[in-house]
């Protein structure tokens, strides 16, 4: 497996290029330590169906957010018939279009926060309020895009006016937006690895909660408290919801689960199929924590690269 030729593929034009390029340099710098031939490709430099097939045995899918998490780039792998990293095509878009895995979830009996979701064609204050009555929603209320990643665009409402402000400046950049009931509690995190899950995190966040600063910045000083501090019993629960939720949505590879857990119930708030992979990401603290090195860890993942998935 050393003499195979690795490309990582990382940066991308979303609005998380930069973690994707902290999280490619990351896994280039691991790999090249176990001894593979790695090279680099960035997809805002160079179209991803100009990659050479024949210098690529297995492509590490380092991208985040739009356009490499969503399925585009994996669709290019599929055509370009290199095996890849982490999830599939569909998979991928399921699980960063926030609307389809709600629904997902829901079929799957997994708990999540109520919501409701609008096109920006069909917005207006009487149709907010409508649909918060319709559907039994209270304020606090969180309004998102539905495909970014990285807390990107979210807001905390506390009243209707707040809502409805928040709403029209989201609208001028994204056409559909995910309203969504607010869900105190302890933030739980967790890492699942080829259909098993390794552990559960807490973060606590110094911020108003776990936003794009309070996860990739140090000076934002969250807390990480690993393992998570419930009892074993609920523990091994929200392992084991993580695990049906990367099996129901067809997951491979690395995933991670975001819970709130709140009156002993855990409500998921979405699956991620391209978790970070930097210095202050979840997923190699939580493999850490289990021993598993930062390099065996992008090693598991590389090892797990295939097609038709």
């Amino acid at each position: 497996m050393q003499n195979k030729k690795i490309l990582v593929v990382l940066g991308g034009t979303s609005g998380e290029r930069k973690v994707s390029l902290d999280s490619g340099k990351a896994c280039f710098k691991a790999l090249k330590k176990r001894g593979y031939k790695v090279s680099t490709f960035d997809p805002k430099k160079k179209s991803l169906n100009l990659i050479d097939k024949s210098k690529v045995d297995i492509i590490f899918n380092a991208l985040h957010g739009k356009d490499g998490e969503d399925g585009v780039a994996q669709s290019y792998f599929e055509y370009l018939r290199i095996p890849y990293t982490h999830s599939g095509v569909i998979s991928s878009y399921n699980a960063m279009n926030k609307a389809i895995s709600k629904e997902i979830f829901k079929k799957n009996n997994i708990k999540s926060p109520k919501y409701f979701v609008l096109n920006k064609n069909n917005f207006n204050k009487k149709k907010l309020l409508s649909n918060i009555k319709s559907n039994l929603l209270k304020f606090p209320i969180v309004v998102k895009p539905i495909n970014e990643g990285s807390s990107i665009g979210v807001k905390i409402c506390q009243n209707v006016n707040n809502l409805f402000s928040s709403s029209k400046l989201l609208f001028k950049k994204y056409d559909n937006l995910m309203f969504e009931i607010f869900i105190g509690g302890q933030e739980i995190q967790v890492a699942t690895i080829n259909g098993k899950s390794l552990g559960a995190i807490e973060l606590k966040p110094k911020r108003k909660f776990y936003d794009y600063k309070a996860k990739y910045s140090k000076a934002a000083n969250t807390e990480h408290i690993m393992p998570a501090n419930i009892n074993k019993k609920d523990y091994n629960k929200v392992l084991h919801i993580a695990k049906r939720t990367h099996k129901a949505l067809g997951c491979q590879g690395v995933t991670r689960s975001d819970f709130k857990y709140f009156k002993k119930q855990f409500y998921l708030l979405e699956i991620n199929t391209q978790p970070g992979m930097t210095d202050l990401s979840l997923v190699p603290e939580i493999a850490n924590y289990q021993g598993i090195t930062f390099e065996k860890l992008v090693e598991k993942i590389l090892l797990n690269a295939s097609l038709n998935k």
